[in-house]
């Protein structure tokens, strides 16, 4: 083999490596963006849990909402923050935020869930009502009504017990809708940089209410997650078309709460 043959064999075998390295790096950051999204113009980044559970890292604090499952959040940053939207189980397990919270964290939660956790507990327990407002780790955070609709005591969400949040900072603003009906609190909503939105009759909302609510309150972006029901997933996919045939600009991600 002359010198020629071999530098050829050289630059092609660069070549296949390079191209290698580049699709293996591809995929990696494909497979680590597929259920962790940035939100546009901040430093928000979003990782889905199971169901109403999701970790949100923004402005240096790890933020949990509604962990349930110890085994689901093991090996995950601790807790600066923890948002309870309600106290039934797929919301509120006990046990779960015992050993997950820690001395310097903050719970924010409504009365009923207050009333259920352990004198014990570590960390420090904010209550918040509907419409109340708390700063909390550099974060204004607002207790939004979730209910359903129309309204019932016989209801599986009464007005006044369980709180959706919004959360501000950085100058962008967070909605957690937690278990609610398309209210008019929820259509009243401003300048929501991105919204987490349930879907699974008869708990929460139909595929179609949710689209109705999002239009009306033109988050920039929006998630759908607690939309699995008593008749398994929502179809999260004709949530996304109703909302873009109307609005193109509203940013539908689908991301996955389920995973096996």
């Amino acid at each position: 083999m002359n010198n020629k043959t071999f530098g050829i064999i050289v630059v092609v075998i660069l070549i296949v490596l390079g191209a290698y390295f580049l699709f293996a790096r591809g995929t990696e950051d494909e497979n680590e963006s597929e259920n962790n999204t940035q939100v546009r113009g901040s430093q928000v980044q979003v990782h889905p849990i199971f169901h109403a559970a999701m970790r949100l890292s923004w402005a240096g604090q790890d933020i949990y909402t509604d962990p349930v499952g110890t085994a689901a959040l093991s090996g995950m940053p601790e807790p600066d923050l923890i948002l309870i939207t309600d106290v039934h189980g797929d919301h509120l397990n006990v046990d779960t935020v015992k050993a997950f919270s820690k001395a310097d964290t903050v719970l924010v939660v409504p009365q009923v869930v207050a009333d259920a956790l352990p004198q014990d507990l570590a960390g420090t327990v904010v209550v918040l009502r509907n419409g109340e407002t708390t700063n909390q780790k550099g974060f204004v955070i607002t207790g939004v009504p979730m209910y359903n609709v129309p309204e019932s005591q016989a209801a599986p969400h009464v007005k006044g017990r369980g709180n959706g949040y919004v959360l501000e900072a950085e100058g962008k603003r967070v909605y957690i809708a937690g278990d609610t009906g398309n209210t008019e609190e929820i259509r009243a909503l401003q300048s929501i940089d991105i919204a987490f939105i349930p879907m699974n009759l008869p708990f929460t909302m139909s595929v179609d209410d949710a689209a109705q609510a999002v239009l009306a309150f033109k988050p920039k972006q929006v998630f759908p997650y607690h939309y699995r029901g008593q008749d398994g997933l929502s179809d999260v996919n004709r949530f996304k078309q109703l909302v873009n045939e109307k609005d193109s600009t509203i940013d539908v991600q689908l991301r996955n709460w389920y995973p096996q």
